[in-house]
């Protein structure tokens, strides 16, 4: 998935003092776009802007650290990018494995902060303008005292089963993906995610499930969510009835037939090719 980069390491210790280095990456983010910059090659790597190719006089927020390369966000939105650097959607260079899979979880993970620190300049309480916190990786409003922390979703990716078949969807309203998905959605107030899943699984394909049983989770700060995987099996009939305003398609597959989304980075496909070997949990 997205998060194993192993070797490689995810250090997201709050360092309110740490500066830039000559080699720190500087991101910088622009409605759900990053400046990189591509090769012709596809054997040559994705590059991010560097701080020495970076204005030396202006503040830089700390994001993290991936293994001794720092990480930072400039405090001013409207800086742009050192020439050679064109803002792609993050989404569309995963997708098309434009990046690499550690390079694609360093730009979720850095979009998540990035998107925190620019939705919370003003404290949604009183209104006040928000500084940065120096103990914690918080937005503190100086005038009514609020403590603002970033904000992670819960979610759910639900692999509905029924004996050898493991039920595939595709979303409505998705232009450009024709890969099959898993039925997946949000958690509401007061439920609880096991509620999430039968609940999703009853508004997408009409089936009720029973024997829900955990398997794993993924940070997926495309969307600020922490994705939590399940899988059920159908409880009763297996007639499917679609909603189509979130589904244009799902089908039961089998096992063998099973081949899975075009990268390995998803919670997703991990869930796919886990079932497709035999590897799930049993209920």
């Amino acid at each position: 998935m997205i998060q194993d980069i192993s070797p490689s390491k995810l250090f997201n210790t709050y360092r309110p003092d740490a500066k830039p280095e000559a080699d720190s990456v500087i991101f910088f983010f622009r409605d759900g776009c990053a400046a990189v910059r591509l090769s012709d090659s596809p054997e040559i790597p994705a590059e991010m802007p560097r701080f020495r190719e970076c204005p030396q006089d202006v503040s830089y927020i700390y994001l993290f650290t991936i293994d001794t390369c720092m990480w930072f966000l400039p405090s001013d939105p409207a800086l742009e990018p050192p020439a050679g650097f064109t803002f792609d959607k993050i989404r569309f260079l995963r997708d098309q494995n434009a990046i690499s899979g550690k390079l694609a979880f360093c730009l979720f993970t850095a979009m998540q902060l990035a998107g925190w620190y620019r939705d919370n300049v003003y404290c949604g309480t009183c209104g006040s303008r928000t500084h940065i916190g120096s103990e914690e990786r918080s937005i503190i409003c100086p005038a009514c005292g609020r403590t603002i922390y970033p904000r992670i979703i819960p979610a759910v990716i639900v692999g509905v089963t029924k004996g050898d078949y493991l039920l595939h969807t595709k979303y409505a309203n998705r232009a450009g993906i024709s890969y099959y998905a898993l039925i997946a959605g949000f958690t509401e107030i007061g439920e609880t995610l096991e509620e999430t899943v039968a609940r999703e699984v009853m508004e997408e394909v009409g089936l009720r499930v029973k024997n829900i049983r955990y398997f794993a989770s993924q940070p997926w700060g495309i969307v600020d969510d922490l994705l939590a995987g399940f899988y059920c099996d159908v409880d009763g009939p297996d007639e499917i009835s679609l909603d189509t305003g979130e589904l244009k398609e799902a089908v039961w597959i089998p096992r063998n037939e099973i081949t899975g989304q075009p990268n390995d980075f998803s919670l997703t496909n991990y869930m796919m090719m886990t079932f497709r070997d035999g590897l799930e949990p049993r209920a």
